[in-house]
């Protein structure tokens, strides 16, 4: 390998990102404004949500300051909505040149997770510049890149074991042995499920997809029994054993139970006051349920379903399959985080700890979802740009068609 070649490997990809992050001008459709009104309804509702679910354990647990989980988020969220509008504005397709460095980026941040500052036992965070970042996050939107990336580069080769399945996951194998080490059990079952749905969706053979997910399935179990007491632990409480985490369960279904149909009124849980553990953040859905009842809830999974439905048609109407694939799995982890979450404060599923999207507290997670949220409409303004241009095509041919019409009938009655 020549110099230049080994320079080209290293820092073409940042040329090409730069030379194609423009969409042309003939590319570059209307927003989605559908999608962008369902997600701020989403987003101020967790942000409502989270206040009234938090304010309490920042009173009590960090002296007073009512606005200790609030105030980053929402300042957080205006960034990411800036963000996410600027991402609008950038070819989605130029993301396909930055796959790599993302994700050597992703296997850095998850090593130096597991050499800092310990919390509950767990290895999961960066600290950098005063603040916190969850790697894990990031990993998630470099498996999505990763497969898009991969997928569209052998679409023709996609129906085979090798190239369909076995190749694409490789890459997966070094993030999900890091999460491992953390340990962070959910991120890797959220990472595979993403990577499950992709691939499926994608159009391999169905002839490999259902030994592939029972292989998935036996490596998942043998990892997660495989850990002291952490899993087990969880596994006995959702089978209704004694111990710290059946009582987190327990008080989650007092507070969903307590709510009734319509609430105890917003503001006016009970469980929320140090009863309910990670009222926050992995059990928020729990205080919603408390303090809006079952139409709440309600309310919330549908914003939810449509927000998904939408993301999936415009994934479905992308020019191109990478388009296709990076919206799917996109949509994909929006959906998965929220059917588990609801799905583990409900106890149909385990304790695994996994936040409710646009709800839970967590800056790195909402910052990175209104990222991917731009990804999306940058998409749909490709793909509304491209039905405009089909639109005016149609028209234009039914006006050549019209006109001989028009002439004929002119000159009859010229005669």
């Amino acid at each position: 390998m020549t110099l230049a070649q080994l320079f080209d490997l290293a820092f073409g990809n940042i040329g090409r990102f730069f030379k194609e992050i423009a969409f042309k001008k003939e590319e570059r459709g209307k927003l989605s404004y559908g999608l962008v009104g369902t997600l701020i309804l989403v987003l101020t509702y967790g942000l409502i949500m989270l206040f009234s679910a938090s304010y309490s354990t920042g009173y009590y647990r960090f002296k007073g300051d009512i606005y200790h989980f609030i105030r980053p988020q929402a300042i957080l969220a205006v960034v990411g909505l800036v963000l996410m509008y600027l991402i609008s504005n950038i070819n989605y397709r130029s993301l396909r040149h930055m796959n790599w460095y993302l994700y050597i980026l992703t296997l850095l941040l998850l090593v130096w997770a597991l050499f800092s500052e310990p919390y509950n036992g767990c290895y999961r965070w960066v600290y950098m510049f005063g603040t916190t970042l969850q790697p894990s996050e990031l990993a998630k939107f470099s498996a999505i890149l990763g497969l898009a990336c991969f997928a569209d580069r052998y679409y023709e080769k996609r129906g085979t074991l090798l190239y369909g399945i076995v190749l694409p996951v490789l890459p997966l194998l070094p993030v999900v042995v890091l999460l491992y080490k953390e340990p962070h059990n959910s991120a890797i079952m959220l990472i595979l499920l993403i990577a499950g749905s992709m691939i499926l969706c994608g159009g391999v053979g169905r002839f490999w997809c259902i030994p592939a997910a029972g292989a998935a399935v036996f490596v998942i179990y043998k990892m997660l029994t495989g850990q002291d007491n952490y899993v087990q632990q969880r596994l006995g409480a959702w089978n209704g054993d004694e111990g710290d985490i059946l009582y987190q369960t327990q008080q989650s279904l007092y507070s969903i139970a307590s709510g009734g149909l319509t609430g105890l009124g917003i503001g006016n849980s009970r469980q929320k006051h140090l009863w309910l553990p990670e009222a926050s953040n992995d059990f928020i859905f729990s205080v919603l349920c408390e303090e809006l009842g079952f139409i709440g809830a309600v309310i919330c999974m549908g914003l939810f379903a449509a927000l998904i439905i939408q993301g999936v048609i415009i994934a479905l109407n992308s020019p191109d399959y990478f388009g296709t694939m990076l919206g799917i799995g996109i949509m994909s982890q929006i959906a998965w985080q929220t059917m588990i979450h609801i799905a583990v404060v409900t106890n149909v599923a385990p304790n695994t700890g996994i936040s409710l999207p646009f709800f839970s507290s967590g800056g790195t997670s909402l910052l990175i979802l209104l990222c991917e949220m731009g990804i999306i409409l940058s998409i749909s303004r490709a793909g509304n740009a491209q039905n405009a241009a089909r639109s005016k095509r149609s028209h234009e041919e039914l006006a050549r068609r019209m006109n001989p019409q028009r002439r004929t009938h002119k000159a009859l009655h010229s005669n």
